[in-house]
C-alpha cells in the first residue's frame, strides 16, 4: 500500500532501463504475464488462505495463528518487491494499475476485520484504518484528471506501521509483547490519521491548480478563435472595399467616356452648322453681285 501501483508488465524485448520513467512505450509493449504481476495475483490468491488459516480450529490456535503471520508477511513483502520491480524494469499493463493497489487493500483489510471478529482489535481502529484507506483511493480518482497525488514518506511509513502492528496481533503474544503490540498500532493510527490528512491537501490544492489550468487553456483557446474570427472579417472587408473601388473607378470611366462622346457629337454638330453657315453667307455674297 505504498501508493503506487505495482503496475508490472514484461516481454517487450527492450533492455530495461533502471530507475527509467515509465513512458508510453513501456505502457504499450508491457505484456501481462511478468514478474511483477505474478507476485500481485499471488497477494489475491493469499488473502484467502490468511483468512482460512487465522479462522482454523475456533481462531485462537498459536499455531495456526503463526502460519497466518506467515501468509500475511509474505502478502506485505510480496507487496514491495513488485513495485520495486514495476518502478525499476517499467513493467506496467492497466491489470497492474487496477490489481496492484486491491491487492493492498484487500490483505489489510481481512485482517482488520478477522482480528476484530475475533475480539483481538478494537472494531474503531479496524473502521479508521479502511475508512482512510479506502477515502484516499476515491480522492485519488477524485483528481486523477488533473494530477497523480506522489506516495509520501509518511504514507510510506504509515505502511509498515500498520503491516508490523497488524502482524503482531496476528500472532499469540503475551506479556510484554502484547502491550508493545497495542503501542505499535496507536502510532499505526496516529500516522493513518495524519498521512490521511496531508493527501487531502495535497488533492485540493492539486484539483485547484488542475481547474485553473483548464480554466486558463480554455480562455487561451477563446483568444485564439476571437482572434482568427477578427482576422476573417478583416480579410473580408478589405476585399469588399477593393471591390468597391475598382466598381466606382469603372462607373466613373464609363461616365466620362459618354461625357467625351457626347462632347464629340456636339463639336461635330458644331462643325456641320458652321459649314452651313459659311455656304450660306457665301451665296448671299454672290447674289449682291
Amino acid at each position: 500500500m505504498t501508493g503506487v501501483p505495482a503496475s508490472a508488465a514484461g516481454g517487450s524485448g527492450a533492455k530495461p532501463v533502471r530507475g527509467g520513467k515509465l513512458g508510453t512505450a513501456a505502457v504499450n509493449q508491457a505484456s501481462l504475464w511478468n514478474i511483477a504481476n505474478i507476485l500481485t495475483m499471488v497477494r489475491l490468491l493469499l488473502v484467502p488462505g490468511f483468512v482460512l488459516l487465522l479462522f482454523h480450529n475456533g481462531g485462537y490456535d498459536p499455531a495456526w495463528r503463526s502460519f497466518a503471520w506467515a501468509a500475511f508477511a509474505i502478502a506485505m513483502i510480496t507487496d514491495l518487491f513488485d513495485g520495486h520491480l514495476a518502478r525499476t524494469y517499467n513493467l506496467v499493463t492497466d491489470f497492474g494499475k487496477i490489481a496492484d493497489p486491491i491487492a493492498d487493500k484487500a490483505i489489510m483489510g481481512a485482517a482488520l476485520v478477522s482480528l476484530s471478529v475475533l475480539g483481538d482489535l478494537p472494531w474503531w481502529i479496524t473502521g479508521v484504518i479502511i475508512a482512510r484507506e479506502l477515502g484516499i483511493t476515491l480522492m485519488r480518482f477524485w483528481v486523477i484528471r488533473h494530477a497523480v497525488i506522489p506516495a509520501s514518506r509518511g504514507g510510506k511509513l504509515k505502511t509498515l506501521a500498520q503491516g508490523t502492528a497488524v502482524g503482531m496481533y496476528v500472532l499469540a503474544l503475551t506479556g510484554p509483547l502484547a502491550t508493545l503490540r497495542f503501542w505499535m498500532m496507536m502510532v499505526a493510527v496516529v500516522l493513518t490519521v495524519v498521512t490521511g490528512l496531508d493527501y487531502v491537501r495535497q488533492a485540493v490544492v492539486l484539483r485547484r491548480k488542475g481547474l485553473a489550468a483548464e480554466r486558463a487553456a480554455a480562455a487561451g483557446r477563446a483568444a485564439e478563435a476571437t482572434e482568427e474570427a477578427l482576422q476573417a472579417a478583416a480579410g473580408t472587408t478589405v476585399g469588399g472595399t477593393a471591390e468597391g473601388t475598382v466598381g466606382a473607378g469603372s462607373t466613373a470611366g464609363a461616365v466620362a467616356g459618354a461625357t467625351d462622346v457626347r462632347g464629340g457629337v456636339t463639336d461635330v454638330r458644331g462643325g456641320v452648322t458652321d459649314v452651313r453657315g459659311t455656304a450660306e453667307a457665301r451665296d448671299a455674297a454672290e447674289a449682291e453681285r
